[in-house]
């Protein structure tokens, strides 16, 4: 049974991933957003930078910097470590130069669908904010049966696909070791589905002050110890660099066959990891209390960056400088162990474990914030506790399904649902582009002017919304 479904969902996910499908629609949308925006990836990095160390306006409500660990803590995860390993293992070494491209053009994407998401946020009862692509695609489009569609594929992506391949790849880490059998992935997965549920019981405050604790440390443990190994093979620099970018372009067997190609892992995996233009982090953007909405949209597009360009690279450069070669056989967590153990002998794999568990279970916990925010729009109203209650346990019931299944099952659903997220949000922020490009002038222009930008929505001819009156 779970191998004829993982054939229909493996054949569905080939045909999104054409090189004419997903990743034209990708690769055109950062390009485009990239030029019409005067490159802000590169131009306002600084700004960004800045902007995340501003307190909120209101203080009892969530800050730019907890709005960005929120959705870093989606985004930063398992897909860091065992996906940037199966990438390399089945693309080749160059699939790491075509995830770097993914998210440089992806940058801009995140800037337009999370500045999109703060304008037309909604005001909750006690004055906070929600919303993310569902009430863009409602309010400004006035398409609320697109807006549901796109919930319910949210938070199958993120609940089903994503949670479920998470809590796969953190058991798959403990196979490398002696005491790995049948009962480890049922351990592993009771363990994690009960911390999980722990967490989301306690409601989305607690979800943010974990991930705020969470996320920067175990991000600089891991790229403190990958740049310990580029260090201590220094000398294999070139070699490795040569690696990637004769890969990369190797265009006789990229177009030999597209999909098992290093452009086609590189974005399959580059979009997994840091999701730019799939319409989830905007749903934690919305929820930042900022003056300006380009504010939010500067420091979401931050979290592109560091999600790819520094924790994906780190985990590439640790497996790709420790001198063991990728191959299809060791695809997923056997590679990166192998490569641990070659860098730093038996505590390698310890360590590569440990770092699993804290990216999966800070994952799981930055995927389940996305849902509530859709079944609220999709039911028009705050769900009850008791509906809350049983969907959250239904959530960590899933996690520990995912500890179980089969791997083919697990990396090809969440491929699937991405490609569909994708689908729907990427033609939105292209027809919407222009009132986030609107608001990215007067936030510069009030910055010219030497003020603490503040947006006020009819002066940007937009009308309607809950907030910037």
């Amino acid at each position: 049974m779970i191998n004829a479904i993982d054939t229909v969902v493996n054949a569905i996910s080939g045909v999104l991933y054409q090189p004419f499908i997903v990743p034209l629609i990708l690769v055109a949308a950062g390009v485009y957003f990239t030029i019409r925006l005067g490159g802000i990836q590169i131009k306002l990095f600084p700004e960004s930078i800045k902007v995340i160390t501003e307190k909120p306006v209101n203080l009892d409500f969530t800050s730019s910097f907890g709005a960005l660990m929120v959705s870093t803590a989606s985004r930063v995860g398992t897909g860091n470590i065992m996906g940037v390993s199966t990438a390399l293992c089945l693309g080749g070494p160059g699939a790491l130069f075509w995830m770097w491209v993914t998210a440089v053009l992806g940058g801009a994407s995140a800037f337009v669908e999370s500045t999109l998401a703060q304008i037309y946020k909604k005001k909750d009862d006690d004055g906070s904010s929600y919303g993310g692509p569902s009430y863009y695609i409602q309010d400004a489009l006035g398409q609320r049966w697109l807006g549901i569609i796109f919930a319910i594929v949210l938070i199958l992506t993120y609940v089903v696909g994503y949670n479920m391949l998470a809590a796969y790849n953190t058991q798959d880490s403990f196979s490398t070791f002696s005491f790995y059998g049948k009962g480890t992935s049922v351990a592993v997965g009771l363990v994690l589905a009960a911390l999980f549920a722990f967490c989301v019981l306690g409601g989305g405050k607690r979800l943010t002050k974990i991930t705020e604790v969470l996320v920067p440390v175990m991000g600089v443990l891991f790229v403190i110890a990958s740049l310990f190994v580029v260090i201590m093979n220094i000398s294999s620099l070139p070699k490795v660099l040569a690696l990637v970018f004769e890969s990369a372009f190797d265009f006789s067997s990229i177009f030999g066959g597209f999909t098992g190609s290093c452009i086609m892992w590189g974005i399959k995996r580059g979009l997994y990891s840091n999701e730019a233009g799939m319409g989830s982090a905007p749903n934690a953007a919305a929820a930042a209390s900022v003056s300006h909405p380009a504010k939010q949209g500067l420091v979401q597009m931050l979290s592109v960056f560091i999600d790819t360009l520094l924790i994906c690279s780190a985990t590439a450069f640790m497996c790709l400088f420790s001198g063991v070669e990728p191959n299809a056989d060791l695809a997923g967590a056997a590679y990166v162990q192998e490569c641990v153990r070659a860098a730093f002998g038996n505590f390698g794999p310890v360590f590569m474990v440990i770092a699993v568990c804290l990216f999966a279970f800070t994952t799981l916990l930055g995927n389940y914030y996305y849902t509530e925010g859709c079944l609220r729009f999709i039911m028009k109203r705050k769900p009850s506790k008791s509906f809350m209650t049983v969907f959250r346990l239904v959530a960590a019931l899933l996690v520990f399904l995912g500890a179980i299944i089969s791997a083919n099952l697990a990396w090809d659903s969440a491929d699937l649902l991405q490609a569909t997220m994708v689908l729907i949000n990427v033609p939105v922020i292209f027809l919407l582009f222009k009132t986030a490009q609107n608001a990215l002038k007067d936030y510069q222009r009030q910055r010219k002017e030497g003020k603490n930008p503040h947006y006020i929505a009819e002066e940007n001819g937009v009308t309607g919304t809950d907030f910037w009156k």
